[in-house]
């Protein structure tokens, strides 16, 4: 048995050795984290099936939720497109995550267009929709910023002026991350794999 001597000894290697057991378990994330997480705000809209959606109601599921609207002109598209993109590339894992497009447009975004819209990306996208009544606090609660911008030379009328990030929440509905525009599409599929496996942030 080694002597008290040796113990002592070993313990300065003993705790490397521990250290690097815990990097080794961790994740470095790509986005941005929210410190500390917090209980997403809960809300209930029109799913573009028709059925009511809850968010409180998809525990057990990661949920990742994107403002826009359908006559965005790039970054919407683009930030679906993207995410269709990560779904492909998580295989498997991406059943285990539902992404909600949330319209702040709902005078042109009825369910029915918002339906039509999601379906181009990825059928199990979920569109969401909602009177103006109902969106209003809903951007609130997540710090989206909007700003309707009139199109007067444009047969569009107006267009939506709105911050593009993807709202990232856990199984345990904990909103403990955010997708910016930058971050790629390699790198959130990396995060969203490791959140899947974990269970939470």
């Amino acid at each position: 048995m080694p002597s008290r001597i040796a113990w002592r000894a070993l313990a300065p290697l003993l705790l490397l050795c521990a250290l690097a057991l815990s990097a080794c378990g961790s994740h470095t994330y790509h986005g941005t984290l929210i410190a500390p997480p917090n209980l997403a705000p809960d809300f209930t809209l029109t799913a573009h099936t028709g059925q009511p959606f809850r968010l409180s109601e998809q525990r057990g599921k990661v949920v990742l939720l994107f403002f826009g609207f359908t006559h965005c002109p790039d970054v919407c598209p683009t930030a679906l497109s993207d995410m269709a993109a990560v779904f492909r590339r998580l295989g498997a894992d991406a059943d285990q995550i539902q992404v909600a497009f949330i319209t702040i447009d709902p005078a042109r975004d009825t369910p029915e267009v918002v339906s039509k819209y999601v379906k181009l990306f990825d059928p199990r996208f979920i569109g969401l929709a909602g009177d103006q009544a109902a969106i209003d606090p809903i951007v609130k609660a997540y710090g989206v910023t909007v700003q309707r911008r009139e199109l007067p030379d444009s047969a569009l009328g107006y267009t939506m002026d709105h911050s593009a990030y993807m709202y990232v929440i856990d199984k345990s509905g904990t909103w403990g991350e955010l997708f910016g525009p930058d971050v790629t599409i390699e790198h959130m599929a990396d995060d969203l794999r490791y959140i899947v496996r974990q269970g939470a942030f």
